[in-house]
């Protein structure tokens, strides 16, 4: 349960860290608050686990053809799901959605390589 939390603070930070590289290459991911991270995350999670799985077996045919680049724009919807539903959390465009995807994963990737490590 401690693990699961601090992973929860952890993408939290992550968000905050994304929102914060978007602005600086001019795009707009906006986070108001902490509690609208937490609250982003969690449902990004939710997203992750019931929605992302059957938009990506419905596609499998297309992500195949295009050698898996699909899961990209597959990630950035979600993230973009994710900033439409919850107030507080902002991803305008496209290319924002997509880079905060990218960034996000490469963030909490590198983020539970340090936590997996200490547990």
């Amino acid at each position: 349960m401690k693990g699961l939390f601090i992973r929860w603070i952890v993408s939290a930070l992550a968000l905050y860290a994304t929102a914060w590289l978007a602005h600086l290459v001019g795009l707009l991911i906006v986070v108001s608050g902490a509690g609208v991270a937490l609250l982003a995350v969690a449902v990004l999670a939710v997203i992750n686990a019931l929605i992302r799985p059957l938009v990506v077996m419905l596609t499998l045919p297309l992500n195949c053809l295009t050698l898996g680049l699909l899961t990209f724009i597959i990630n950035a919807l979600m993230f973009w799901l994710a900033g439409s539903v919850v107030p507080g959390f902002t991803v305008k465009g496209p290319l924002a959605a997509l880079f905060g995807s990218v960034v996000m994963g490469i963030i909490n990737g590198l983020a539970s390589q340090v936590i997996g490590s200490r547990e």
